[in-house]
């Protein structure tokens, strides 16, 4: 179901040690792995310090894309939560400079008031 669930854009939670490890060439000395969320070979991740996209390209996913976004950076975000018949939850980031959102979203399982805590504790210092 995992991979369903990422090709129809559904983003799950993923083990941050994992990721803090895997990381390690982009990190800054100390910084730390908070939450990691996966969709198919896509991540994003909220570090003590940013919010990291990466975007991974081509058919063996060998080339990839880091976004590094300063928690300051992002101007507001909202939440939709699943419905009766949708039944994903959506997340929306406006970053500071450009007009579109970033748009995530996740199934029932992850809980999207999770991750809107996660990211106000970060953008509302």
């Amino acid at each position: 179901m995992g991979l369903l669930n990422g090709m129809l854009g559904n983003a799950s939670k993923i083990d941050a040690a994992k990721i803090q490890a895997e990381f390690g060439q982009i990190l800054c000395p100390g910084e730390k792995v908070e939450h990691a969320y996966q969709l198919i070979r896509d991540y994003f991740v909220f570090t003590d310090k940013r919010f990291v996209l990466v975007d991974k390209q081509g058919i063996t996913g060998s080339k990839v894309e880091y976004h590094s976004i300063p928690y300051k950076s992002i101007t507001h975000f909202s939440v939709e939560t699943a419905g009766t018949f949708d039944l994903d939850a959506e997340l929306k980031i406006w970053i500071s400079g450009t007009g579109a959102p970033l748009q995530k979203q996740f199934n029932k399982k992850l809980s999207i008031y999770e991750v809107q805590s996660v990211l106000a504790s970060y953008v509302l210092r």
